[in-house]
């Protein structure tokens, strides 16, 4: 399985005090970008990270940072942050990872594409190295549990179901109602939190084995074939992984 590119990283400040705060940062990201005004990009001298001056203002920068990073992290408000990137929103599978320092350094804060995206993990990272906290809002992460929409996602699995049913089926994860999690194949690494596994979660070795009548959904990780009755047969309760070969 390829290993995935490191995510591209752009610190982004427009005042000397944000500039300030993000040098406390930068060196332990040294492969991150800085991208600030002009006029402070001397006050950041010395770092290994490459600095990106620019001129004007930061509105007219916004297109280029969404094409070029993967996660953009503001030393601005959350207010100014908002205002700057509404124009040039898309979706959330497009959309870069937009996260937000507060000036204190005390919070960090996942504006956009904070689950599909990756911008709750990167917040975590960069709460844990500035010794802050992230404040994670959507439901999955917030809550512990499953995140059915990237499951298995950094072990290169594939989700197969229509949009419709993800969004069903999350909610039903979230709802904390039974889900029955059916693993055939695949590493059996998927559950990377620290804490258990929620209660609600069901967890079985075949599909047959599962009772549909008493779970409001599935998650299936498998490499059989799914019948088109039964994707009829549960309606929008389904939800399927497929790992890549040789991964068990």
């Amino acid at each position: 399985m390829p290993v995935p590119d490191p995510p591209r990283v752009a610190l982004v400040a427009i005042t000397r005090h944000g500039a300030a705060r993000l040098r406390r940062l930068a060196p332990q990201l040294p492969a991150a970008e800085i991208i600030v005004a002009d006029k402070f990009a001397g006050e950041l001298a010395g770092l290994a990270n490459k600095v990106k001056p620019y001129s004007g203002a930061m509105s007219a920068q916004i297109a280029g940072l969404f094409a070029a990073y993967d996660q953009i992290v503001f030393f601005v408000s959350l207010g100014a942050v908002v205002r700057l990137i509404a124009p040039h929103l898309k979706s959330k599978d497009e959309d870069p990872g937009v996260l937000v320092v507060d000036d204190a350094a005390q919070f960090v804060i996942p504006v956009l594409s904070g689950h599909v995206g990756g911008a709750n993990a990167c917040a975590e990272e960069i709460a844990a190295l500035l010794g802050a906290t992230a404040v994670l809002t959507t439901a999955s992460d917030a809550g512990k549990t499953i995140p059915v929409d990237i499951l298995g996602r950094e072990l290169g699995w594939r989700v197969e179901a229509p949009k419709i049913n993800i969004t069903r089926v999350s909610a039903h994860v979230v709802n904390e109602e039974p889900v029955a999690f059916v693993q055939e194949a695949g590493s059996k690494n998927w559950w990377t939190r620290v804490t258990a596994l929620p209660r609600n979660i069901h967890l079985f070795v075949r599909f047959e084995d599962v009772d549909l009548s008493a779970h409001r959904a599935v998650l299936w990780v498998t490499r059989r074939e799914v019948p088109a009755a039964l994707w009829r047969q549960l309606e929008e309760r389904l939800v399927v992984y497929r790992p890549p070969a040789g991964q068990d």
